[in-house]
């Protein structure tokens, strides 16, 4: 059975607790794609960043398919809307928590052999690791 993509799940969720927690929050969306509008002037690297603070947009839809909202861009008033699958990454301006995204893939197949077969990461081993590493502290006198 194909599921849904999680990827507006949990932009909602990372959305609300953003603004839950009094912070801004920022997306990352790719500005490659064809079925979009946004503001080209702002766009870097094919990449824009914007902010969707309750105080900064308006009519802000987190639909299925597309994330839709009224901003004002050097003075002027802009619907903006793209896809769900354009954004990259959301995240809180002030504090960089949040999320980034892997691209979609159709289908995730899951060998049951290299999943039952697979030893978990023992304690001791991650010591040793960190050992190995050092300190990144200094001795100041």
């Amino acid at each position: 059975m194909a599921m849904t993509s999680n990827r507006l799940y949990l932009l909602r969720a990372l959305y609300d607790w953003i603004c839950d927690n009094h912070l801004t929050p920022y997306l990352l969306v790719d500005a490659s794609g064809d079925d979009l509008s946004i503001p080209y002037d702002f766009v870097e690297d094919n990449k824009i960043v914007l902010n969707l603070s309750p105080s900064a947009v308006r009519d802000l839809d987190l639909s299925n398919d597309y994330i839709n909202f009224k901003a004002r861009f050097s003075g002027k008033s802009m619907n903006v809307y793209f896809p769900v699958g354009a954004v990259l990454a959301i995240y809180a301006n002030e504090n960089g928590h949040g999320m980034f995204f892997q691209e979609e893939q159709q289908k995730v197949a899951v060998d049951k052999e290299s999943v039952s077969n697979s030893e978990p990461v023992k304690k001791e081993e991650k010591k040793e690791e960190k050992k190995k590493k050092g300190s990144h502290l200094k001795i100041v006198k």
